[in-house]
């Protein structure tokens, strides 16, 4: 599996003092993160999936998302706000995201409007776009793009982590479909 690489990261000097000594330290408060995921399977097939039949994930990857719901609009409509309940780092979370598409390149646009992750990020989009690689192999590149709401907390690298693994193990059962 790929690594994830740190496009890009805004950073503030914060101050703290320990004594008499005073240290700098250096907290990214927003930034982008960008993997690859090698998948079989072409990318038409993997996209579909991801843009149109998020309903088969609890099935598909049942350890990682638990259920999906409609808010507002169809399953395949650009706009759509979906609810997302999921497992990250072994806590039970929930997400709402409106959906954006984007056929002729293939990709899929989370936009983070509420939830867990919400409460610590200002900003989180996640995008899964789908590259054709080989007659049967391709490539799904994520990016997320992030910032936090306080310097204080963590970066989400937890997060990417778990939507890299995420599309990884969809790769099976889109092999099944």
């Amino acid at each position: 599996m790929a690594t994830i690489s740190v496009i890009s990261s805004t950073t503030k000097k914060k101050s703290e003092s320990f004594k008499t000594r005073e240290k700098e330290r250096e907290t990214a408060t927003s930034g982008t993160y960008v993997t690859e995921v090698p998948l079989k399977g072409t990318a038409e097939k993997h996209y579909r999936r991801w843009r149109n039949e998020n309903h088969l994930f609890p099935d598909a990857i049942g350890h990682h998302i638990q259920n999906v719901t409609i808010h507002d609009g169809e399953w395949d409509s650009h706009g759509a706000i979906k609810i997302w309940n999921y497992t990250c780092d072994g806590k039970q979370e929930v997400f709402k995201e409106r959906r954006e598409i984007d056929d002729e390149k293939r990709t899929v646009t989370f936009r983070g409007l509420e939830g867990h992750v919400m409460e610590q990020l200002k900003v989180y989009d996640v995008i899964f776009e789908f590259i054709p690689k080989s007659e049967d192999g391709c490539v799904c590149k994520i990016t997320m793009i992030w910032e936090k709401r306080s310097d204080e907390l963590p970066e989400p690298s937890n997060y990417m982590k778990f939507v890299k693994s995420m599309a990884a193990d969809m790769d099976d059962h889109v092999l099944k479909a």
